[in-house]
């Protein structure tokens, strides 16, 4: 992968030396499993990687809790003294102090710094990386509690970063002028995970789905501001003898106003692993997003791996789902009760598993160890160009 990517006589010193990755979050390792987990644990093979979350307080004292997960990541958590909570300048300078020695007790010389979240900033600008990279797969300044100092961070930086990659096009398209070297990379898919789900529910069937009547209708995901509330709300009212089933936390809503139907049934956070389990016993998945700041930009993940899992897919309008699977037919678009209620009946009457050859087709192009491979490239890439002179992109992944 180095040899083909990289020009020149830098290669034979990057394969010696490759640099360790710090990756800082604002999401949790052990949350859902996505962009971060994925990317980060096909890094792991070849690099040391640090997953560095938000802190957690506790009755104790201040440290950092370091433990590997199965990929060989090792995830660091600041674990900080309950009072600390209300004192804002302590927790960035206890951040930063934790930091600093773990980079020191660690021998870290040779380093990037990868960030999801501009809030990390503060306790990381005085560290010094051998480049900087940017994954921005949220618009977070649109999320509910946005910091009011996110936008003037994520400005700083832009302006630090050697590269910057996007989770999806739109939101490329709105961060292309803002930097000189910005990739997209929209959402990807472990086909063959999801393909499993393709043979339809069987003997090993979830216990908590198995008693669930058919029709079910289902999504996987995190259950929070972005999602339709009253679409769903007024799809199980409407139609009674649906099952809508849904895996995920609830996150930054009140539970209480979620729709509680016979017909709607929460099962909770399930485990990357079991999802293709699930998802076998589905007959349509859906994407009932609301449009909202918070869902402007998202790209998201479920999209393939519906289809991989032989689902017919059925979403409200939401621009990175139209472009690419809407116009090529491969989901259903809809806006309204009546016509995602619609879309879904005639996914219904279509079947599982349709139009397999052109679902594989597309989503062999956008597998998660192939934009991996792309994005560790570029990462490369901008390291050499600070350290060692700059290296010519090619015409190809200058526009991915």
């Amino acid at each position: 992968m180095i040899h083909d990517a990289l020009d020149g006589g830098g290669v034979a010193a990057l394969e010696a030396h490759l640099p360790d990755v710090v990756c800082l979050s604002h999401l949790r390792w052990q949350f859902v499993f996505q962009r971060p987990q994925h990317l980060m644990t096909r890094f792991a093979r070849d690099h040391r990687v640090f997953f560095v979350e938000e802190p957690r307080f506790e009755d104790q004292e201040d440290h950092l809790h370091v433990s590997e997960v199965d990929g060989g990541v090792r995830v660091v958590v600041p674990v900080l003294a309950s009072w600390r909570a209300e004192h804002p300048a302590h927790v960035m300078a206890i951040q930063r102090a934790l930091l600093s020695q773990f980079v020191d007790g660690e021998r870290l010389e040779s380093y990037v710094l990868w960030y999801y979240t501009p809030m990390a900033l503060p306790f990381t600008r005085h560290l010094a990386p051998r480049a900087i990279v940017y994954d921005c797969m949220d618009e977070l300044s649109g999320f509910a509690g946005a910091p009011r100092e996110i936008k003037e961070l994520e400005r700083e930086l832009l302006e630090r970063a050697d590269l910057v990659t996007t989770g999806g096009r739109s939101l490329y398209e709105a961060k292309r002028t803002l930097h000189h070297n910005v990739h997209a990379f929209p959402s990807s898919v472990d086909a063959a995970h999801f393909a499993a789900a393709r043979a339809g529910a069987a003997d090993a069937e979830p216990l908590d789905q198995a008693a669930i009547p058919r029709p079910r209708i289902g999504f996987a995901g995190v259950i929070d501001e972005r999602m339709d509330v009253p679409l769903l709300a007024r799809l199980a009212e409407q139609h009674p003898d649906w099952h809508i089933v849904l895996l995920g936390p609830v996150a930054k809503i009140d539970p209480a106003t979620l729709p509680r139907l016979p017909n709607v049934h929460y099962l909770g956070m399930k485990s990357y692993r079991a999802l293709p389990a699930y998802m076998a016993g589905w007959d349509v998945g859906i994407l009932p997003f609301a449009h909202n700041e918070a869902t402007r930009f998202i790209s998201p993940t479920k999209t393939p791996e519906y289809l991989a899992a032989g689902l017919p897919v059925v979403a409200t309008s939401i621009r990175d789902v139209v472009d690419p699977y809407g116009k090529c037919g491969l989901a259903r678009i809809a806006d309204g009760v009546d016509a995602f209620a619609d879309a879904i009946q005639v996914s219904l009457g279509e079947g599982r598993c349709a139009r397999l050859a052109e679902i594989d087709e597309l989503l062999g192009r956008g597998s998660w160890d192939h934009t991996a491979s792309r994005m560790r490239d570029l990462m490369l890439r901008a390291l050499m160009a600070r350290g060692e002179g700059a290296v010519r992109l090619s015409a190809a992944q200058e526009q991915p």
